[in-house]
């Protein structure tokens, strides 16, 4: 099991919330997640304009 991630600089955009952490080899990411029930979305980017990006197109599939 791996270590849990600390994230920073977390903003919230709608339901999905981005965050920045670093990956089990020291290479900086940044995460978006939608924090809806039953919504399942999360994926890792490299540079944190795509990831706010995906935040703010994300539409949960999910009523």
């Amino acid at each position: 099991m791996s270590p849990q991630k600390s994230f920073r600089n977390v903003i919230r955009t709608g339901p999905v919330q981005v965050g920045t952490a670093y990956d089990s080899r020291g290479r900086e990411k940044h995460t978006a997640a939608c924090t809806a029930p039953r919504c399942g979305f999360s994926a890792d980017y490299d540079s944190r304009a795509a990831a706010e990006l995906a935040a703010r197109t994300h539409r949960c599939p999910v009523r």
